[in-house]
């Protein structure tokens, strides 16, 4: 009877270890290893050798290999189609993480009872039949062909996948699965790698999507190890600010489309409804024109929206000035103060600064800066800027006003919306044609420009 053999495992990044370990090499963490077994004393089948009966497959030529036109199968979430890449592919196995409370098995449960037509199967480890079916009540949508099931053990779901055959299979969540070829608790790395395997392999044999919903760990990383994310298809991140309504569906990647889209819901009572156009939503409606707020034209992936950027400045009430922002990276603002008060002359060193991106989201797009500047400006000069006015541009650390991409899509993106000027920098006026566009393309190349332009 042969030994049964153990090795241990980083229960953060999955390395593998002989002996334990207190500080993992990898990742750094520490007090991270545990042991699991790898080799069942039982065990005898020879390493290296198949115990399929089925045939091996044979090389081919490229040319030769015969192209399976598969249809995508369209969702009625439009935002979660635009996520995959326009729509479900059969047979992919797609992982879906996010923040606890976030909304992932709401949106979920949302999707599964949004297939009338197809057999789907929610397999819960977290919640009971009652507290999904009150949650579906609250959904409001009905569908007789959606069925939940509450297991754990792999081997018993996948006794009822053969009874049911299912069309659609969603996994919530698969750090609560275990089988029994793993004698480790659910939740280890062996636990998460080996159910995750037997998932793809059930997905790509019987061409099945999979939707498995994944835990993150506190640095927003997906929790398990990090060939999970290398087994699976699609890996999609859902993002946003509890204390905020807008959720973010971003696609971190996608072997079957772009990993540029993004979906953006809204949390309601009834559950995740979709935002078709965020920029009229992350926009504040006013009255009156107040300082410090400036429209930017950014892109999120692949789709273009207009954010409000809130800017206050003040005098410092203590020795050391305060700064502060919300949505967007501190450093950077930190690094566009500088650039205004060496190059442009700007006192600012003695002032109170807060930035806030209007509607709790965050933002990464460069193009930013030039309506981070200007709203910061307007605040500090008490001078409103016009409603009807956005920016697209990059400041650069001399006070540059540098180049986006993708400037078309948001020109197109604020004439749709009704705003009479954008500022962009002179030189992505190579290769545009202003003649198309009805909105005013005012061309700027350093920030004493812009000054000029918007306070006199």
């Amino acid at each position: 009877m042969a030994k049964t053999k153990t090795s241990y495992f980083c229960q953060n990044c999955g390395t593998q270890s002989p002996k334990w370990v207190g500080r993992c090499p990898s990742c750094g963490e520490w007090n991270t290893f545990v042991e699991e077994v790898v080799q069942r004393g039982n065990d005898t089948k020879t390493p290296g050798i198949s115990t399929s009966t089925q045939r091996a497959p044979k090389p081919q030529k490229i040319s030769e290999i015969n192209r399976s036109n598969e249809d995508r199968c369209p969702l009625s979430d439009k935002e979660l189609d635009r996520a995959l890449g326009g729509g479900l592919v059969p047979g992919s196995l797609i992982l879906f993480g996010g923040e606890p409370g976030i909304g992932k098995s709401t949106l979920m449960l949302q999707l599964a009872l949004s297939f009338t037509n197809k057999k789907v199967l929610y397999v819960s480890g977290e919640e009971s039949e009652q507290q999904i079916r009150m949650r579906a009540e609250r959904i409001g949508i009905k569908n007789p062909n959606c069925y939940i099931l509450t297991e754990t053990a792999t081997q018993n779901i996948f006794k009822q996948i053969e009874l049911l055959a299912p069309q659609v299979l969603i996994i919530d969540s698969i750090q609560t699965l275990h089988t029994a070829h793993i004698e480790s608790s659910p939740g280890s790395v062996s636990q998460i790698r080996e159910c995750a395997a037997e998932l793809l392999r059930f997905a790509k044999e019987s061409a099945t999507p999979v939707f498995l919903i994944g835990h993150i760990t506190k640095d927003g990383s997906l929790a398990g190890p990090k060939v999970l994310e290398h087994m699976v298809d699609t890996v999609l991140q859902f993002e946003g600010d509890r204390n905020h309504v807008y959720r973010l569906l971003r696609t971190i990647k996608n072997r079957f489309g772009s990993t540029n889209e993004l979906g953006i819901y809204e949390m309601q009572a009834n559950g995740l409804r979709e935002v078709s156009n965020p920029s009229e939503i992350l926009i504040t409606n006013r009255d009156e024109q107040v300082s410090g707020v400036a429209i930017a034209a950014t892109m999120e992936g692949m789709r273009p929206m207009l954010i409000e950027t809130q800017a206050l400045v003040s005098s410092a009430a203590y020795g050391t000035p305060q700064r502060s922002s919300t949505g967007f990276d501190l450093r950077r603002l930190s690094m566009l103060l500088a650039v205004l008060e060496k190059r442009c002359g700007f006192r600012l060193g003695a002032k109170d600064v807060f930035l806030n991106i209007a509607g709790g989201i965050k933002v990464e797009d460069p193009a930013i800066d030039l309506a981070v500047v200007c709203s910061v400006l307007s605040s500090n000069a008490d001078i409103p800027i016009s409603a009807k006015l956005c920016f697209a541009a990059e400041v650069g650390l001399s006070g540059e006003i540098r180049p986006v991409s993708r400037i078309e899509q948001r020109i197109s993106e604020a004439q749709k919306l009704g705003f009479e000027q954008i500022f962009i920098s002179k030189y992505n006026k190579k290769g545009l044609d202003t003649k198309k566009h009805n909105i005013r393309i005012t061309t700027v190349g350093k920030m004493e420009e812009v000054f000029g332009l918007l306070f006199g």
